[in-house]
């Protein structure tokens, strides 16, 4: 493969990878922990966009609060985890990556 074509190459996947990042940064997701006790939104690039408490989470002890903050955080990254996996595949399909 000649040296221009593979600058191409390059180019047009430099491209598609800048605008797979820019969806991904308008992209949200919510993870949600003790039955909605506490929901995380966050975009396809890992930023909190809101976290919600419902007011009964008052009434549970510190370590709870906690458990429950992190159990919808890790839902919320797990579903982003996925959206970045389809959308990172897609904007590279068909593109010969090295080995």
């Amino acid at each position: 493969m000649d040296m221009k074509a593979l600058m191409e190459q390059a180019k047009q996947l430099q491209s598609k990878v800048s605008d797979a990042q820019e969806q991904l940064g308008k992209t949200s997701v919510k993870g949600i922990a003790g039955n909605g006790l506490v929901i995380v939104e966050m975009s396809g690039k890992y930023d909190l966009i809101k976290l919600t408490l419902n007011p009964d989470m008052v009434k549970e002890d510190l370590g709870t609060i906690t458990a429950l903050i992190s159990a919808a955080f890790n839902d919320a990254k797990a579903k982003a985890d996925d959206i970045i996996d389809k959308v990172m595949s897609a904007a590279t399909a068909g593109m010969p990556l090295p080995e």
